[in-house]
């Protein structure tokens, strides 16, 4: 089933409530969207001959029309490849590539860098400005029903990244983001016409993906009109829509409440606070629970399998504060109901439970393989098991405990950054020799990055160098908040890295540390 149906039957059910705001202004009603994204389909289709299958970019802040592009894509049967808009124009240009896709809409904002794209032919595929006179000719024509697609065709294209740093395109099928949507629906609460989804995460991850399950059941999505995060402005939204809710790294959160404790705002219409992408620190969920009450859940998930793995209720949340029993806000919770998952050995055999070993993840969620990738998509599928590279710790009640991220990515306000693709960049250097790049713990960020440098004999580069190399090649969140100069790395007997030892040291000439 094409998961364009889903706006169709919306439409149909709720045609007047309004489907999406920009801050406290409706930008359309469920109709309007359900008409519009058809339209745009075939437009998309006709106009631009895209085909089923092919790859539609979006590369955008957060705006009203981002919904409409996501759904017009599947109107038109297309994948839509969601990018993050912060990463750099390099970065950008290689995920376009891989994808091989066809057209790309961006936000107004990046117009200068495709068209440097453009000219230096790193994309030569069609580009669309939401708003422009080309995008709003795109409402007009005639109105077609969904292309069909079948539940294992790819729908949206979820790039990560692995041990390498490039990025890899985790392919989530209609079945797979229908499933996630009614895990939402089962493990988190029971939607209706009326809440909302207010989105300050970016919509290229989390946050876009919960647009499926509000959509599904009429309740309205929102922006911020300033389209910039801002603590202020989140909670006048709270304030002006009833029952809200949002999806937010650790960081936002921990943001959020230092604002709420200082400004006292109204909260009396927050519905729901879903955390995750990064761990988050008992302390700092303790200060919210007293903020804003017992109104968090907490999710744990991966690209490969998205916003489904497990799930920390609200009640868990409520129960913990009741009870002052503050050690299952440590966890990630237990397995969601529409997946399975085990704590494993190197060959895949459950452990007992206490036992540590890797998070593996079976069900309908789970994705189809990475684009192009196949050498990859064997490591992380085996036998039906997606092997998430997460190292945990199952107790008797099935709540996991993260212990580690076994291929030694940085999270960093939500967002993952690894550490080879930051090294690669530094080597290009003159003045370095060897390079590592390690994650720190941070209160403010959860973790940020460190890059241990070894000069070349007789030189010594200039922070403010290496700063300006990152800043050429990657994005600015990527780049090391620290550089530590040594002789020497420490490596093992078999000449590997020992990162663990590099942590070790971090940690403790922290005091020292001078920021980049």
């Amino acid at each position: 089933m094409n998961l364009a149906i889903m706006l169709k039957r919306t439409a149909s059910t709720y045609p007047d409530r309004v489907a999406v705001f920009r801050g406290t202004t409706p930008y359309c009603s469920f109709r309007e969207l359900a008409d519009r994204c058809a339209r745009m389909g075939v437009q998309l289709r006709t106009r631009l001959n895209i085909q089923p299958g092919d790859c539609i970019a979006i590369v955008s802040r957060n705006i009203p029309a981002f919904v409409e592009a996501l759904f017009s894509c599947w109107y038109a049967g297309a994948v839509a490849v969601p990018i993050n808009p912060k990463l750099h124009s390099k970065e950008i240009a290689f995920i376009l590539s891989d994808c091989s896709a066809r057209c790309c809409f961006i936000s107004d904002d990046h117009r200068e860098a495709f068209a440097r794209l453009k000219d230096a032919g790193a994309y030569s595929g069609s580009v669309i400005v939401f708003g422009s006179e080309e995008y709003r000719s795109l409402y007009e024509g005639v109105v077609a029903k969904p292309a069909e697609r079948r539940p294992e065709d790819v729908a949206w294209i979820f790039y990560t990244s692995g041990t390498t740093g490039r990025p890899k395109g985790a392919q989530l099928t209609h079945r797979n983001l229908r499933t996630m949507s009614l895990g939402y629906s089962a493990d988190y609460e029971r939607l209706q016409p009326g809440d909302s989804i207010l989105h300050i995460g970016p919509m290229c991850h989390g946050s876009g993906l919960y647009i499926l399950p509000h959509l599904a059941a009429g309740a309205g999505q929102i922006t911020l009109a300033s389209s910039n995060f801002d603590p202020a402005e989140v909670f006048d939204l709270i304030k002006a829509h009833p029952r809200i809710g949002f999806f937010a790294a650790p960081t936002i959160v921990r943001r959020l409440t230092e604002f709420a404790a200082i400004n006292k705002p109204d909260t009396s219409n927050l519905r729901i606070i879903v955390y995750g992408g990064a761990p988050m620190y008992v302390e700092d969920l303790k200060r919210a629970l007293s903020i804003f009450g017992p109104k968090f859940a907490q999710v744990y998930g991966q690209g490969e399998t998205p916003m489904a793995i497990s799930v920390l209720s609200r009640e868990a949340h409520e129960e913990s504060l009741r009870d002052g029993d503050f050690r299952r806000l440590a966890t990630v919770g237990v397995p969601q109901s529409v997946v399975e998952v085990r704590i494993a050995d190197d060959a895949g055999q459950e452990v007992p439970s206490g036992t540590s070993g890797e998070v593996l993840v079976r069900g309908d969620t789970v994705m189809k393989g990475y684009l192009h990738n196949e050498t990859a998509t064997k490591s992380a599928l085996r036998d039906g098991w997606l092997w998430t590279g997460d190292v945990g710790v199952m107790d008797p009640s099935g709540h996991i405990l993260l212990k580690d991220r076994s291929k030694d990515v940085i999270i960093s306000g939500g967002s993952n950054i690894y550490p080879r693709e930051v090294e690669e960049v530094l080597l290009e250097h003159a003045a370095v020799a060897e390079v590592s790049v390690i994650g720190v713990p941070d209160p403010e960020w959860g973790e940020v990055v460190v890059a241990f440098v070894v000069p070349r004999i007789g030189e010594r580069p200039l922070e403010g160098e290496l700063d300006r190399l990152c800043l050429d090649r990657i994005a600015r969140y990527k780049r090391p908040k620290r550089y530590v100069f040594l002789d020497a790395l420490p490596k093992s007997h078999l000449g590997k890295i020992l990162k663990r030892e590099l942590r070790h040291f971090a940690l403790e000439t922290d005091g020292d540390r001078g920021d980049a």
